[in-house]
Protein backbone atom coordinates (compact mmCIF):
# COMPACT_ATOMS: atom_id res chain seq x y z
CA UNK A 1 0.00 0.00 0.00
CA UNK A 2 1.78 3.13 -1.63
CA UNK A 3 -0.60 5.75 -1.57
CA UNK A 4 -1.83 6.75 2.18
CA UNK A 5 -5.02 8.82 3.43
CA UNK A 6 -2.71 10.98 5.23
CA UNK A 7 -1.95 14.32 5.04
CA UNK A 8 0.00 17.45 6.79
CA UNK A 9 -2.24 19.30 9.55
CA UNK A 10 0.12 21.85 10.47
CA UNK A 11 4.27 23.00 10.12
CA UNK A 12 6.20 25.29 12.45
CA UNK A 13 9.87 26.35 12.19
CA UNK A 14 12.33 27.95 14.38
CA UNK A 15 15.96 29.83 14.00
CA UNK A 16 18.74 30.52 16.75
CA UNK A 17 18.61 34.40 17.89
CA UNK A 18 22.07 35.00 16.57
CA UNK A 19 22.03 35.50 12.18
CA UNK A 20 25.66 35.08 11.02
CA UNK A 21 25.64 37.23 7.55
CA UNK A 22 28.06 35.97 4.80
CA UNK A 23 30.34 39.05 5.45
CA UNK A 24 30.78 37.78 9.06
CA UNK A 25 31.36 34.05 7.83
CA UNK A 26 34.03 35.63 5.04
CA UNK A 27 35.70 37.12 8.34
CA UNK A 28 35.50 33.79 10.08
CA UNK A 29 36.74 31.50 7.40
CA UNK A 30 39.75 34.05 6.66
CA UNK A 31 38.92 34.45 2.95
CA UNK A 32 37.83 37.96 0.16
CA UNK A 33 34.79 39.30 0.91
CA UNK A 34 31.67 37.93 -0.98
CA UNK A 35 34.01 34.57 -0.96
CA UNK A 36 31.36 33.04 0.81
CA UNK A 37 27.98 33.89 -0.81
CA UNK A 38 29.74 33.97 -4.05
CA UNK A 39 30.61 29.75 -3.35
CA UNK A 40 27.76 29.03 -1.57
CA UNK A 41 24.71 31.68 -2.16
CA UNK A 42 24.03 31.80 1.48
CA UNK A 43 23.64 35.26 2.38
CA UNK A 44 22.83 34.23 5.98
CA UNK A 45 22.64 31.65 8.45
CA UNK A 46 21.55 31.05 11.96
CA UNK A 47 23.55 29.67 14.39
CA UNK A 48 22.67 28.23 18.16
CA UNK A 49 24.09 30.35 21.27
CA UNK A 50 23.12 29.09 24.48
CA UNK A 51 20.04 26.85 22.22
CA UNK A 52 20.33 23.01 22.43
CA UNK A 53 18.50 21.18 19.84
CA UNK A 54 15.95 20.07 21.81
CA UNK A 55 14.89 23.35 22.94
CA UNK A 56 14.53 24.45 18.97
CA UNK A 57 12.48 20.96 18.26
CA UNK A 58 10.58 21.96 20.92
CA UNK A 59 9.66 25.39 20.31
CA UNK A 60 9.24 24.01 15.91
CA UNK A 61 6.95 21.71 17.83
CA UNK A 62 4.77 23.88 19.29
CA UNK A 63 4.78 26.41 15.99
CA UNK A 64 2.96 22.93 14.17
CA UNK A 65 0.94 22.32 16.91
CA UNK A 66 -0.74 25.53 16.45
CA UNK A 67 -0.83 25.63 12.93
CA UNK A 68 -2.80 22.40 13.21
CA UNK A 69 -5.24 23.26 16.08
CA UNK A 70 -3.96 20.52 18.69
CA UNK A 71 -2.63 20.72 21.53
CA UNK A 72 0.36 18.06 22.96
CA UNK A 73 -2.77 16.48 24.35
CA UNK A 74 -3.88 15.43 21.22
CA UNK A 75 -0.74 14.03 19.80
CA UNK A 76 0.19 9.89 19.60
CA UNK A 77 3.28 9.67 18.99
CA UNK A 78 6.97 11.60 18.76
CA UNK A 79 9.63 11.20 16.45
CA UNK A 80 12.83 13.36 16.03
CA UNK A 81 13.75 12.97 12.50
CA UNK A 82 16.80 14.48 12.39
CA UNK A 83 20.62 14.15 11.39
CA UNK A 84 22.60 15.47 14.18
CA UNK A 85 21.67 14.32 17.86
CA UNK A 86 22.22 16.59 21.11
CA UNK A 87 23.47 13.58 22.50
CA UNK A 88 24.33 10.03 21.79
CA UNK A 89 21.82 8.63 24.68
CA UNK A 90 18.94 8.99 25.17
CA UNK A 91 17.18 9.93 21.42
CA UNK A 92 16.82 13.14 20.92
CA UNK A 93 12.95 12.84 20.31
CA UNK A 94 13.10 11.95 24.36
CA UNK A 95 14.96 14.95 24.81
CA UNK A 96 12.31 17.38 22.97
CA UNK A 97 9.69 15.65 24.86
CA UNK A 98 11.54 17.26 28.24
CA UNK A 99 12.01 20.40 26.52
CA UNK A 100 8.44 20.79 25.49
CA UNK A 101 7.36 20.29 29.64
CA UNK A 102 6.01 16.66 29.01
CA UNK A 103 7.86 14.72 30.58
CA UNK A 104 5.11 12.59 32.43
CA UNK A 105 3.50 12.18 28.94
CA UNK A 106 4.22 8.65 28.36
CA UNK A 107 3.79 9.54 24.57
CA UNK A 108 6.20 7.41 22.73
CA UNK A 109 9.33 8.92 21.51
CA UNK A 110 12.05 8.05 19.00
CA UNK A 111 14.54 8.90 16.47
CA UNK A 112 14.48 8.01 12.41
CA UNK A 113 18.14 9.00 11.34
CA UNK A 114 19.18 9.01 7.74
CA UNK A 115 20.73 12.57 7.59
CA UNK A 116 19.33 14.98 5.41
CA UNK A 117 17.05 12.89 4.39
CA UNK A 118 15.37 12.06 7.99
CA UNK A 119 12.38 13.96 7.75
CA UNK A 120 11.29 12.56 4.47
CA UNK A 121 12.13 8.92 5.96
CA UNK A 122 9.93 9.90 8.83
CA UNK A 123 6.82 10.98 6.53
CA UNK A 124 6.86 8.35 5.07
CA UNK A 125 7.43 5.17 7.64
CA UNK A 126 5.11 6.96 10.07
CA UNK A 127 2.01 7.73 7.74
CA UNK A 128 1.62 3.98 7.39
CA UNK A 129 1.15 4.12 11.25
CA UNK A 130 -1.33 6.97 10.52
CA UNK A 131 -3.16 5.03 7.61
CA UNK A 132 -3.31 2.00 9.47
CA UNK A 133 -4.59 3.73 12.57
CA UNK A 134 -2.05 2.67 15.14
CA UNK A 135 -1.62 6.98 15.80
CA UNK A 136 -3.58 8.96 14.64
CA UNK A 137 -1.72 12.54 15.32
CA UNK A 138 1.94 12.15 14.82
CA UNK A 139 4.26 14.94 15.54
CA UNK A 140 7.51 15.15 13.36
CA UNK A 141 10.75 17.07 14.67
CA UNK A 142 13.61 18.46 12.69
CA UNK A 143 16.31 19.89 14.81
CA UNK A 144 19.78 20.47 13.20
CA UNK A 145 22.83 22.16 14.93
CA UNK A 146 25.25 22.16 11.84
CA UNK A 147 27.48 24.62 13.35
CA UNK A 148 29.36 22.37 16.22
CA UNK A 149 30.38 20.22 13.28
CA UNK A 150 31.94 22.71 11.18
CA UNK A 151 35.51 21.88 10.25
CA UNK A 152 36.94 25.46 9.48
CA UNK A 153 39.91 24.37 7.29
CA UNK A 154 37.03 22.90 4.42
CA UNK A 155 35.85 26.24 4.07
CA UNK A 156 33.40 25.55 1.33
CA UNK A 157 31.49 23.11 3.36
CA UNK A 158 31.91 25.26 6.17
CA UNK A 159 30.20 28.15 4.50
CA UNK A 160 27.10 26.38 3.74
CA UNK A 161 25.60 25.04 6.70
CA UNK A 162 23.13 26.74 9.24
CA UNK A 163 21.38 25.40 12.58
CA UNK A 164 17.17 25.42 13.29
CA UNK A 165 14.61 23.59 13.25
CA UNK A 166 11.23 22.69 11.40
CA UNK A 167 8.41 20.49 12.76
CA UNK A 168 5.30 19.41 11.14
CA UNK A 169 1.45 17.13 12.59
CA UNK A 170 0.60 14.42 10.53
CA UNK A 171 -2.95 12.95 10.33
CA UNK A 172 -5.22 11.33 8.41
CA UNK A 173 -6.97 12.34 5.81
CA UNK A 174 -10.69 11.99 5.50
CA UNK A 175 -11.95 10.23 1.56
CA UNK A 176 -13.25 13.37 0.43
CA UNK A 177 -10.57 15.43 1.15
CA UNK A 178 -8.12 16.48 -1.35
CA UNK A 179 -4.93 15.49 1.14
CA UNK A 180 -3.56 12.49 0.65
CA UNK A 181 0.65 11.04 0.23
CA UNK A 182 0.54 9.34 -3.13
CA UNK A 183 4.19 7.19 -3.19
CA UNK A 184 7.95 7.90 -1.73
CA UNK A 185 11.03 6.24 -1.93
CA UNK A 186 13.99 5.91 -1.19
CA UNK A 187 17.30 4.31 -2.73
CA UNK A 188 21.20 3.81 -0.87
CA UNK A 189 24.29 3.35 -2.66
CA UNK A 190 27.11 2.79 -0.10
CA UNK A 191 29.42 3.48 -2.57
CA UNK A 192 29.19 6.94 -1.49
CA UNK A 193 29.35 6.28 2.28
CA UNK A 194 32.50 8.25 2.74
CA UNK A 195 31.31 11.48 0.54
CA UNK A 196 30.04 12.62 3.87
CA UNK A 197 30.78 11.56 7.11
CA UNK A 198 31.98 12.19 10.83
CA UNK A 199 33.92 9.76 11.78
CA UNK A 200 34.51 9.87 15.52
CA UNK A 201 31.86 9.86 18.36
CA UNK A 202 30.60 6.33 17.71
CA UNK A 203 31.57 3.26 18.69
CA UNK A 204 34.75 2.83 16.02
CA UNK A 205 36.47 5.89 17.21
CA UNK A 206 35.02 6.35 20.45
CA UNK A 207 35.24 10.40 22.68
CA UNK A 208 37.62 8.90 24.81
CA UNK A 209 39.72 8.59 22.00
CA UNK A 210 39.52 12.17 21.34
CA UNK A 211 43.21 14.05 21.08
CA UNK A 212 44.71 16.88 19.13
CA UNK A 213 45.59 14.13 17.01
CA UNK A 214 42.30 13.01 15.98
CA UNK A 215 40.27 16.14 16.76
CA UNK A 216 39.61 16.59 13.17
CA UNK A 217 37.70 13.31 12.48
CA UNK A 218 35.06 14.50 15.05
CA UNK A 219 34.79 17.16 12.67
CA UNK A 220 32.44 17.35 9.13
CA UNK A 221 33.82 16.10 6.22
CA UNK A 222 32.84 16.43 2.86
CA UNK A 223 33.92 15.34 -0.77
CA UNK A 224 31.80 17.34 -2.46
CA UNK A 225 32.65 17.30 -5.81
CA UNK A 226 32.71 13.42 -5.29
CA UNK A 227 29.35 13.71 -3.81
CA UNK A 228 27.89 16.17 -6.77
CA UNK A 229 29.01 13.62 -9.23
CA UNK A 230 27.38 10.21 -7.68
CA UNK A 231 23.94 12.39 -6.80
CA UNK A 232 24.23 13.92 -10.48
CA UNK A 233 24.48 10.72 -12.32
CA UNK A 234 21.83 8.91 -10.31
CA UNK A 235 18.95 11.47 -9.62
CA UNK A 236 17.77 11.32 -12.95
CA UNK A 237 16.34 7.76 -12.94
CA UNK A 238 15.29 8.09 -9.17
CA UNK A 239 12.93 11.06 -9.87
CA UNK A 240 11.44 8.96 -13.25
CA UNK A 241 11.06 5.75 -10.87
CA UNK A 242 9.52 8.03 -8.16
CA UNK A 243 6.90 9.95 -10.59
CA UNK A 244 6.27 6.28 -12.09
CA UNK A 245 5.36 5.13 -8.72
CA UNK A 246 2.91 8.28 -7.94
CA UNK A 247 1.55 7.64 -10.74
CA UNK A 248 1.97 10.92 -12.27
CA UNK A 249 4.40 12.89 -14.23
CA UNK A 250 6.60 16.17 -12.83
CA UNK A 251 3.89 18.77 -15.29
CA UNK A 252 1.50 17.84 -12.39
CA UNK A 253 3.42 19.13 -9.60
CA UNK A 254 2.63 22.37 -8.73
CA UNK A 255 6.30 22.44 -6.38
CA UNK A 256 8.87 21.26 -5.53
CA UNK A 257 10.78 20.86 -2.34
CA UNK A 258 14.20 19.69 -2.74
CA UNK A 259 16.88 19.00 0.69
CA UNK A 260 18.67 22.68 0.18
CA UNK A 261 22.44 21.06 0.23
CA UNK A 262 23.80 24.10 -1.68
CA UNK A 263 23.50 26.53 -4.64
CA UNK A 264 25.23 23.88 -6.89
CA UNK A 265 22.51 20.87 -5.88
CA UNK A 266 19.84 23.57 -6.74
CA UNK A 267 21.61 23.89 -9.47
CA UNK A 268 21.54 20.65 -10.75
CA UNK A 269 17.70 19.89 -10.15
CA UNK A 270 17.05 22.33 -12.00
CA UNK A 271 19.21 21.42 -14.46
CA UNK A 272 19.15 17.89 -14.65
CA UNK A 273 15.50 17.26 -13.66
CA UNK A 274 13.97 20.18 -15.61
CA UNK A 275 12.52 21.86 -13.36
CA UNK A 276 11.37 25.78 -13.92
CA UNK A 277 13.04 27.99 -11.18
CA UNK A 278 9.49 29.15 -10.09
CA UNK A 279 8.45 25.56 -9.76
CA UNK A 280 11.11 25.13 -7.01
CA UNK A 281 11.43 26.50 -3.29
CA UNK A 282 14.42 27.25 -2.40
CA UNK A 283 15.24 29.11 1.46
CA UNK A 284 19.50 28.58 1.03
CA UNK A 285 20.13 31.88 0.55
CA UNK A 286 18.53 32.77 4.29
CA UNK A 287 19.02 29.37 6.26
CA UNK A 288 21.86 27.47 4.64
CA UNK A 289 21.86 24.23 4.63
CA UNK A 290 20.07 22.75 7.83
CA UNK A 291 20.53 19.19 7.18
CA UNK A 292 17.14 17.11 7.53
CA UNK A 293 15.36 20.70 8.80
CA UNK A 294 16.00 21.97 5.53
CA UNK A 295 12.70 19.92 3.70
CA UNK A 296 10.32 21.00 6.23
CA UNK A 297 12.03 24.16 6.53
CA UNK A 298 10.84 24.71 2.90
CA UNK A 299 7.37 22.92 3.15
CA UNK A 300 6.55 25.41 5.73
CA UNK A 301 7.36 28.68 3.74
CA UNK A 302 5.83 26.75 0.88
CA UNK A 303 2.69 27.11 3.33
CA UNK A 304 3.04 30.50 4.57
CA UNK A 305 4.16 31.96 1.48
CA UNK A 306 0.78 30.80 0.10
CA UNK A 307 2.88 29.13 -3.13
CA UNK A 308 0.73 25.78 -2.31
CA UNK A 309 -2.77 25.16 -1.32
CA UNK A 310 -4.56 22.42 0.03
CA UNK A 311 -5.17 19.26 -2.60
CA UNK A 312 -1.79 21.01 -4.52
CA UNK A 313 0.95 18.25 -5.36
CA UNK A 314 3.84 18.63 -3.72
CA UNK A 315 7.46 16.88 -4.59
CA UNK A 316 10.08 16.68 -1.57
CA UNK A 317 13.25 15.47 -2.89
CA UNK A 318 16.59 15.01 -2.16
CA UNK A 319 20.29 13.15 -1.25
CA UNK A 320 21.68 12.79 2.28
CA UNK A 321 25.17 10.52 3.33
CA UNK A 322 25.06 6.77 2.26
CA UNK A 323 24.50 8.27 -0.06
CA UNK A 324 20.91 7.81 -0.29
CA UNK A 325 18.44 9.47 -2.48
CA UNK A 326 14.77 9.62 -1.33
CA UNK A 327 11.63 11.26 -2.22
CA UNK A 328 7.90 11.99 -1.73
CA UNK A 329 4.88 12.54 -3.72
CA UNK A 330 1.92 14.03 -2.15
CA UNK A 331 -1.13 16.56 -1.98
CA UNK A 332 -1.04 18.84 0.11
Amino acid sequence: MQHRQVRIVGTGKYVPKRRVSDTEMDRALGVPEGWSRQKTNVIERYFIEDETASQMGAKAAYAALESAGLTFADIDCLVCTSGTMEQPIPCTAALIQEAMGQPHAGVPAFDINTTCLSFVAGLDVMSYMVAAGRYRYVLLVSTEVASKGLNWRHKESAALFGDGAAAAVIGPAGAEEPSKLLYARMETYSAGARYSEIRGGGSALHASAYSADTADRFLFDMQGDALFRMASQKLPAFLDKLLAGAGCGLDSVKLVVPHQGSAMAMRLLARKLGIADDRLMSITPDHGNTIAASIPMGLHEAIRQRRIERGDRVLLIGTSAGLSLGGVVLDY
